[in-house]
């Protein structure tokens, strides 16, 4: 990890080196920034690389004669190219899926005969697709009881967005499917008015906010043939959670349990005959443990055993257990995170992973041994290699790498890490000829003197070293979700347009990011938001300090989690930020859902003091003024409620705030909508022209 801090002498020096040049380049146009229609030379594509044929050759996308694409297989050694035929592909494994009235989450068997679905009566189907023929599997589902279809929580929190709701899986003989029923007929209901017609209705939807009652859940097994369920081991009526199972390659159903408190995680290998378990995996930290980690475990083949990816350590390192659970070794050791096993080979005994370990905003190749032996780093440089393609036996891999300084270029190189040739530089002929704002990465002091935070600053274009500038920070701010990166930022957009008009923009990520570990994170628990929220202050305070800052022009901005520490910078944070945009803003934790909440704050029941310490309500008397909120009324992941109990708590104290409400947008407003999209991004613009830069709105935000 990068432990320097670089001093405002040297940062200035970098600064007005390039004055001169910056000076004499072309600017982009509103147009250009406002609409995406940067001139086409600026940029140019990387090679469309596919994957490997086999050790030697990798797949390209290229442009043939008559303009289609084609498949070309390039020799790794010479680059020389030759057309590409894929294998022949049995038809059974791509057949057509037929159009289903109602259906949801069609997902095909294995074997490429079937294909699975829910309806809307929350039951679950299959159907042959040779012969059309539908069989219902389950028979109980309605309004709160789910037959494979993820009741809002799971959606959210568990197994996540991409999940589309789908809660079922097929084992890997396409004979059973694994599948979630839920009761959710005591989670309380929320009620969201939907502006339509003359009289609007209300959109109810089961959501357990924190201290609430939870969906029951049972794991179940169907199989196919019968339509019989054999229920797994576990009562439903347990304050529990259960994550994604797992079919092994051998065809044992694996299933994540976890308690209510989230800091025990028990992993339970089934007997589909009948439901009876046995542990395979356990894991207990004094905090909480992250149920959604979809990559937790990665099987080895021929029954070898299984990797593990844990942070139990404080960092996020790799075990290898054999198949009844016995832990074997421990494969890496050190200030690992963001860890992903991108390969393993078997005849050489050999692992392949993405991870952030050299420097905590840089990703980096490693291989090291099953046996944990032999750690080496693969990629090269001071850059963060973001996208990895390792041929099949690693033999040689393909890297797309840049830093805050060096745009997007694409590499190949061997297994030794050396480096065979270059595949692409994403510059274009005018890149050099255009201001192109300047980001730097800079470590800060927290208060505490624990952690040396990271900061990304984009100055200005033509930057002037003894003028002052307003300084707006955009964040995020939540657990584990860090923004601060050693990586290239496009060319063009807002960060252009601010760049030009004058502004400082600047990003801070806390303690609690991910640069620091789980060792980081756990500072939070029980007291969600105010570690972070001194961090941020802590970094806007050096700002200030920057003979270049104005001070009493610090700024930020931020949706969702970003909204929660916007509203908590203008309220707790009062002395340091003075104005801040806030979008759909959490205010109290109270109002947030059980699984995300509790994991960091236990129950309200059991941490009234914490809920209370970390609310925007707590600490509005300290609010100076400065502060837009922002919110759809039908958001139905962070409701309008907590916008509304922030505006209540403001009106009583007498406080002068604006406010923006978007009806009928959800979370991400604009998502539905372009026009509301404009709207919601000219309305910030003028707030940061009256606010910082004291200047007229352009037309283009009118």
């Amino acid at each position: 990890m990068m432990k320097r801090l670089l001093s405002v002498a040297a940062c200035l020096l970098l600064v007005t080196i390039g004055l001169p040049a910056a000076a004499q380049k072309k600017q982009f146009t509103a147009d250009q920034l406002l609409k995406n229609n940067l001139p086409s030379n600026i940029t140019r594509p990387l090679p469309n690389i596919r994957g490997w044929a086999d050790d030697d050759h990798y797949l390209e996308m290229q442009k043939g004669e008559n303009g289609q694409s084609i498949t070309v297989s390039v020799n790794a050694k010479t680059g020389k190219a030759s057309p590409y035929t894929a294998p022949a592909i049995n038809n059974f494994t791509n057949p057509p899926q037929p159009k289903i009235e109602g259906a949801r989450n069609i997902t095909a068997s294995p074997d490429g005969k079937m294909i699975a679905y829910t309806k809307k009566d929350n039951n679950l189907y299959t159907r042959e697709l040779v012969s059309g023929k539908e069989k219902q599997l389950t028979n109980d589902g309605s309004a709160t009881t789910l037959n494979g279809y993820a009741s809002w929580v799971y959606f959210e929190e568990i197994l996540g967005r991409a999940s589309n709701y789908c809660a079922f899986w097929w084992s890997p003989d396409s004979k059973q499917i694994c599948y979630m029923h839920f009761d959710e007929s005591m989670v309380p209901v929320f009620p969201i008015y939907v502006l339509q017609d003359q009289h609007g209705y209300l959109e109810n939807t089961r959501y357990p906010k924190a201290g609430d009652k939870n969906p029951e859940v049972k794991m179940g097994v169907v199989n196919i043939e019968t339509a019989a369920t054999t229920w797994a081991d576990f009562n439903a009526k347990d304050d529990q959670y259960f994550g994604a199972p797992y079919w092994t390659p051998g065809g044992q159903l694996w299933i994540q349990w976890m308690n209510r408190d989230q800091n025990q995680l028990k992993i339970y290998n089934i007997n589909t005959s009948n439901g009876s378990k046995n542990i395979v995996y356990e894991e207990e930290q004094k905090t909480w443990i992250t149920l959604d980690d979809n990559d937790r475990i990665e099987f080895l083949s021929n029954n070898k055993g299984f990797i593990v990816k844990s942070d139990k350590d404080g960092w996020q390192n790799l075990y290898h257990y054999d198949m009844s659970g016995k832990l074997i070794n421990q494969i890496t050791n050190g200030n690992f995170w963001g860890t992903s096993l991108l390969k393993f080979d078997e005849k050489a005994g050999m692992l392949y992973i993405r991870s952030r370990k050299e420097n905590s905003a840089r990703f980096d190749l490693y291989k090291v041994g099953l046996n944990g032996k032999g750690l080496t780093r693969l990629s090269f440089g001071d850059f963060s290699h973001d996208m990895v393609q390792l041929s099949p036996s690693g033999k040689y891999f393909i890297t797309t790498y840049s830093n805050l300084s060096t745009a997007p270029a694409m590499a190949l190189v061997d297994g030794k890490g050396k480096l065979v040739r270059m595949l692409g530089d994403s510059k274009g002929a005018e890149f050099d000829n255009y201001a192109i704002p300047r980001t730097e990465l800079v470590r800060v002091k927290s208060a505490d003197g624990l952690f040396e935070l990271p900061v990304t600053i984009t100055y200005p274009i033509n930057f002037d070293p003894s003028k002052k500038y307003p300084i707006l920070v955009s964040i995020y701010g939540g657990p584990d979700a860090g923004t601060v990166y050693d990586r290239w930022r496009p060319v063009g957009g807002l960060t252009q347009w601010w760049a030009q008009e004058g502004l400082v923009q600047v990003a801070i990520d806390n303690r609690a990011s991910g640069h620091f570990g789980k060792n980081g994170l756990n500072y939070i628990y029980r007291k969600l938001g105010v570690h972070e929220i001194e961090d941020f202050m802590a970094a806007g305070k050096w700002l200030q300090s920057q003979p270049w800052a104005d001070p009493a022009k610090l700024a930020m901005t931020g949706g969702s989690f970003g909204g929660y520490m916007t509203c908590m910078a203008l309220t707790y944070g009062s002395d340091v930020y003075s104005f801040g945009v806030a979008n759909a803003s959490v205010t109290d934790w109270q109002f947030y859902d059980t699984h995300y909440t509790e994991r960091f704050m236990d129950t309200p029941q059991d941490n009234a003091e914490g809920y209370k310490n970390t609310s925007v309500m707590t600490y509005a008397n300290k609010y100076k003024g400065g502060l837009r909120i922002v919110h759809g009324t039908t958001d139905d992941n962070v409701h309008m409620q907590n916008s509304m109990v922030l505006v209540d708590k403001l009106e009583e104290l007498g406080k002068h705030f604006e406010l923006m409400i978007y009806p009928g947008e959800r979370h991400s407003i604009g998502a539905n909508s372009m026009n509301k999209r404009i709207h919601n991004r000219n309305e910030a613009a003028r707030f940061w022209y009256v606010n910082l830069l004291n200047k007229p709105v352009p037309a283009e935000f009118k």
